[in-house]
């Protein structure tokens, strides 16, 4: 094939640089002796005349090869970057450390040879290092020559190697996922295995102690559209790389290369309850009589036990200082360990109404977050139960079961003996507002 082109070249060359200069003389003289057409065809066919024709047409061709023939005759230099190397030895026994692993190679001649050379198949440079022992060596790298007409010039010319034996360590096969997020937002890896669990690390010595562990990059990327958005158990190959205990990565021989990673898609959901969590105080005298919205559950997707933890999904509604009923978009975030939510936001309307407070006696005071080791005990009757006010709509407070109000204290950060701690009161119903009547309430703290 690219003898075919440089045949080409050479009849374009000779069709335009020849043959075409010549009929335009041909024409010329025609031109001239327009109206004369006899007296040139009589100068033409006569001895003479060809004779002139002759040494004209050769005058031009010697002009032409004088000027354009240094060209194809002149030295040139051009360079080939980048050109591999092959190295001959026995790869199952030794390492090579320091042999490049490609050259520069300048051509250096006419540029017509050089052309041709380039156009001819070469081969790579190559060195032998059979029968080489392990130790420090200078060698020389080799090239075929394409064209004896052409100098050939490599760079570099001389290597200095290092031969190691190579040695073989076992090593364990973890691995890592890595572009997770190239999964669809409703499935994930549930888990996976590998066909193989160890493997066999080559190199010299030195190199095999660096290697702290072998890791199977396993690249969700290279899943297909299908397999991203389905359940069930993909295969697929896996590289494998070695690092050092800085997770640099270290260039050794692994046998096996590459192992099969065997992926369990799932897409465990769960629906849930939304539930609206007002923020904050609508002005007084005021207090919310409904606080709806147009989504009252939605699904969530992701680990299992990660979903085993969520009962409800919080939409907080900030009505500080609210006067009159109104109506928010709010948007629902996921809660940690959710990939995926159904539904990315809410409407919420909140209603208000005229405000009335009820007082709930006798509500019993719990103990939370109760140190390991110790117990409590209230000093006094009065520590034991609360009353506590409820504001909220007469709809609202009227219809509250005391038995969801509840009262408590936070004992995380007490010490033994007797503390004063705060009480505090929540309810079920968060339309209303709970205020406990008493403060704080003093206890008892004993070790066990």
């Amino acid at each position: 094939m690219k003898m075919n082109k440089l045949i080409k070249a050479i009849n374009k060359f000779i069709d335009k640089k020849i043959i075409l200069p010549i009929a335009k003389l041909f024409n010329l003289i025609s031109t001239k002796f327009k109206g004369n057409s006899r007296n040139f065809e009589k100068l033409i066919t006569k001895k003479s005349g060809m004779i002139v024709i002759s040494l004209i047409i050769a005058l031009g061709l010697f002009w032409l090869a004088v000027n354009k023939s240094d060209s194809l005759i002149e030295k040139s230099a051009e360079v080939l970057y980048n050109q591999p190397i092959t190295a001959t030895y026995n790869e199952e026994a030794y390492v090579v450390r320091g042999l490049p692993k490609t050259v520069d190679i300048t051509l250096v001649g006419r540029k017509s040879d050089i052309y041709l050379a380039k156009q001819l198949p070469t081969n790579d440079i190559t060195v032998d290092l059979t029968g080489l022992s392990p130790g420090v060596h200078k060698v020389n790298l080799k090239y075929k020559k394409a064209l004896s007409s052409v100098e050939y010039k490599l760079d570099p010319s001389v290597a200095t190697i290092v031969i190691y034996e190579k040695a073989t360590e076992e090593k364990d096969v973890s691995y890592e996922i890595i572009n997770n997020d190239k999964l669809d937002s409703k499935y994930m890896v549930d888990s996976i295995t590998l066909n193989k669990d160890k493997v066999y690390v080559k190199s010299d010595e030195a190199t095999l102690k660096k290697v702290a562990y072998v890791k199977a990059l396993i690249d969700l990327d290279k899943l297909t559209d299908d397999q991203r958005k389905n359940s069930g158990k993909v295969k697929i190959p896996v590289k494998l790389v070695a690092y050092d205990k800085n997770s640099n990565k270290i260039n050794v021989e692994i046998a096996p290369s590459s192992v099969t990673a065997t992926l369990n898609i799932t897409s465990p959901s769960k629906e849930v309850p939304i539930k609206l969590i007002p923020t904050g105080s609508v002005v007084f005298g005021k207090a919310i009589s409904s606080l709806t919205s147009d989504k009252t559950n939605v699904t969530v997707y992701g680990k299992a036990s990660k979903l085993e933890k969520i009962s409800y999904i919080p939409v907080y509604v900030n009505v500080d200082g609210l006067k009159e009923n109104k109506q928010y978009s709010l948007t629902i975030n996921k809660p940690k360990g959710v990939k995926s939510i159904s539904d990315n936001s809410v409407n919420v309307s909140v209603a208000l109404g005229d405000e009335i407070t009820k007082e709930f006696s006798d509500i019993y005071i719990e103990s939370k977050n109760l140190p390991d080791g110790y117990t409590v005990q209230a000093v006094d009757a009065n520590s034991t139960k609360v009353n506590v006010s409820v504001s909220g709509v007469a709809s609202v407070v009227n219809n509250i079961d005391p038995t969801t109000i509840q009262a408590y204290v936070d004992l995380k950060k007490v010490t033994e003996g007797e503390v004063s701690v705060k009480v505090k009161v929540k309810g079920s119903d968060l339309r209303a507002t709970y205020t406990s009547m008493t403060q704080k309430v003093t206890l008892r703290i004993t070790k066990k």
